[in-house]
């Protein structure tokens, strides 16, 4: 870490205190001790320390813009391809799912509405990514006690995905869509097992994504430490984690050793919509594939 010599003013401050938050130092950020060391060193109080980490986290939010959903035909292509590869499971623009980030608990009228369904406080985030890890969008509001299919309905991805030559893969807690593909509950066939391993190997890259996440980021990951603060300066610090992931992917930075893959299927709900004919139409087609 740097020092800052004493000069009172707060821009001196805020400027030598985003100094020593860098790759090796933010995953930190979520323990109360490493807000005691920045206000120990600075000679600050930890309320002042506080206020500065997150203004720090709010500026990483707002001048890193590098989360981008593939919209060029030739980006596309290579997304497209780059999927392919994995498991010659074709079309895929992106993979999809939910992961929560443990929070603490509150109190007040919105406290159970953040009690998820592994019963701690948490923050739902949604996300998507492509072959390389890197997050291609996120959507980071919502409470623990939120579904996945309620997120993925009320962000920008419908809109988004509408029109689209190609598809998302997700696990069976989504609704099968003709932009969103999802595995069969009961496969019979040889060409509907060899689909749904396919999908599996495919989709498994959101899974690797949000391992490795958690694996830069220790404050993100529950079995290490939960997030001290409100919802709101939660999901700042949460935004920062995945922009700062996706700067560590495009600069080669190494990946962490022991990641921890989560489970590739974790929901309670199941949403095989049957009523839509255009995407089973869509899905039947590409079973014949494999």
């Amino acid at each position: 870490m740097g020092f800052c010599k004493s000069d009172n003013s707060q821009v001196k401050l805020n400027t030598c205190i985003e100094e020593d938050i860098g790759y090796d130092n933010i995953e930190n950020i979520g323990k109360g001790d490493y807000l005691s060391e920045v206000a120990d060193l600075h000679g600050i109080s930890i309320a002042s320390a506080s206020r500065v980490v997150h203004s720090v986290c709010a500026a990483i939010c707002e001048r890193i813009q590098n989360i981008k959903f593939p919209r060029e035909e030739a980006e596309q292509r290579r997304v497209k391809e780059m999927f392919y590869d994995i498991s010659s499971f074709p079309n895929v623009l992106g993979a999809i799912d939910g992961t929560l980030i443990p929070i603490q608990g509150m109190l007040g009228d919105d406290e159970p509405n953040y009690v998820c369904r592994k019963q701690y406080h948490a923050i739902n985030v949604q996300a998507i990514c492509d072959a390389e890890l890197m997050f291609t969008n996120t959507v980071v509001k919502w409470p623990g006690a939120t579904h996945d299919a309620f997120i993925l309905a009320n962000s920008n991805i419908p809109t988004i995905m509408e029109g689209q030559n190609g598809w998302l893969l997700g696990d069976s807690g989504y609704g099968l869509k003709k932009w969103l593909m999802t595995p069969l509950m009961n496969p019979n066939s040889q060409q509907e097992i060899g689909y749904n391993k396919s999908h599996c190997k495919t989709r498994n890259t959101i899974e690797r994504a949000f391992g490795v996440l958690k694996a830069r980021f220790r404050c993100l990951h529950k079995n290490r430490w939960i997030l001290q603060f409100n919802p709101p300066k939660c999901c700042k610090m949460i935004g920062a984690c995945f922009r700062l992931h996706n700067k560590a992917c495009s600069d080669g930075l190494p990946v962490p050793e022991d990641v921890d893959i989560q489970q590739l299927v974790h929901h309670n709900i199941i949403n095989d919509d049957q009523q839509n004919n255009e995407a089973n139409a869509i899905r039947r087609r590409l079973i014949q594939r494999f």
